[in-house]
Order: structure tokens, then sequence, then C-alpha cells
């Protein structure tokens, strides 16, 4: 029975569940033919559900872009291809979108300093509690957010960082402007999750949306830490694609 695939009293609505299961059918083109979903009746049968809750779940799919009601048509997917983000030895934003977007940019939401905690510490190789700078950003490709990030520079080792992307929105620029010509990734760590309140407000997600979350540390041409950063994908938006230099 297709009501079995919902669990109820986790604390997950079932109307997230379904709009989570319509979206999986959707990324291994289990829809119908054309992409048209089935009529509200047959996905409350088949969920056990009332139709009530399938509505919910299509108006969430909606709000994210995934669906599109068609008046005296029916709810057909939203054929748009997700943007390809490659992860490899050098990884840049504008350049790893590359000609999938008519334009691509990097903004500063805010700024600070605070002292390192463990994890941040760890990945720049410096002591707990060092001073860091902090930046928060959202990147955009034909001025849809696809992504938001947080990123932890050495404080003693780059005092400007943030001035510097202030002037030129680019974290590959602003290090240049601080004296490193080229970086390379480390180490990244990729994982699913649940958008957080946040994460829903800057990507224009709906409630329960999936984003890909990824740990990455960058270092420079010796070899020394320079960034760490947690960034947030929309998983509707970009596939992560990691490449082997």
């Amino acid at each position: 029975m297709a009501g079995a695939l919902l669990e109820r009293k986790t604390g997950v609505a079932l109307w997230r569940q379904i709009a989570d299961l319509i979206r999986s059918d959707i990324a291994t083109g289990a829809t119908a033919r054309e992409g048209r979903l089935p009529p509200e009746m047959e996905l409350a049968r088949r969920y056990g559900v009332n139709r009530h809750t399938v509505r919910s779940a299509i108006a969430a799919l909606e709000q994210e872009g995934v669906l599109r009601s068609e008046q005296g048509r029916g709810t057909f997917v939203r054929r748009r291809a997700r943007l390809s983000y490659p992860i490899a030895k050098r990884t840049r934003f504008s350049a790893g979108i590359g000609g999938q977007a008519g334009s691509t940019r990097t903004r500063l939401l805010k700024s600070g300093r605070e002292d390192a905690s463990d994890t941040v510490a760890e990945n720049l190789d410096i002591r707990p509690g060092s001073e860091v700078v902090r930046l928060e950003t959202v990147s955009e490709a034909d001025g849809v957010p696809v992504s938001r990030a947080t990123s932890w520079f050495d404080a003693a080792r780059f005092p400007d960082i943030d001035t510097a992307f202030g002037q030129h929105a680019s974290i590959t620029k602003a290090l240049a402007a601080c004296g490193v010509a080229d970086y390379v990734r480390k180490s990244t760590v990729i994982e699913a999750r649940h958008a957080s309140a946040e994460d829903i407000e800057l990507l224009r997600l709906s409630a329960g949306a999936i984003v890909l979350v990824t740990r990455a540390s960058n270092a420079d041409a010796d070899g020394r830490p320079i960034q760490y950063a947690e960034s947030r994908f929309a998983a509707d938006r970009v596939e992560l694609k990691i490449e082997n230099d």
C-alpha cells in the first residue's frame, strides 16, 4: 500500500513527506507521460491521505518552481535543468557555473569577527578561540539564488578579507587582493538535509525543501589552509559533480 511510504508521528508533516516523494519521482524520471501528475484524488488514494494534504504538497513544490499548474489541464513538472556545479581541485562559483547561466554574482550579506570554534580552528590550522573573519554570502545565477555560504578566514593573516570581498564581490579576487594568487580545494564533505529557516528565506524555498550541504577547506600553493566554508545549495536547482583532475 502506497500510504505505508509515509511515516506518521515522526515530526515531519505528511504533506512534506508527499512533496519529497513527488520530488524523488521527478528526479528518477518516474513521472507520468508529458510530466503531468496524476489527479489529486488519485494521489490522495496512493498516499492514504485527504486531498487537502496533497494540495499542500503540490503548493509547496509550485512555490519552489518544481511544478506548475495549468487551469483545466492539471499539474505539470516544470522542466528546468539543474545547474551542474563541479567540485574539483580548483572550485570557483562563477567558473563552475560557466556557460550554464547568462549571469552570476555573489553578494555579501554580512561580515564580522569571532572566536574560532574547534571545527573552524582545525580546518584553518589555528588554535581554538583564535580570531577569525566570518563572511555570509549568497550566490545567484540569472538572478535566482542557488547557494548560500559561511566562510571563515584567519584574521591574523587576512584582516581585510571582508573589505576586499566588498570591493570585488568574489572570494577568489578578494584572496588575490590579500596576496593569495591561487588556491586549491583541500577537502569536501557533502550531505543532504532539510532547509533551515535561513535557507528558506535566502534561497527562496518552501518549508522542508532539501539542500545539499558542503563543508570545504581550501589551501594556498604551499598547502597552508586559507579558508573554511559551509555552503548550502538548493537541491532542485543545483547538482554537485565530483571531478578528478
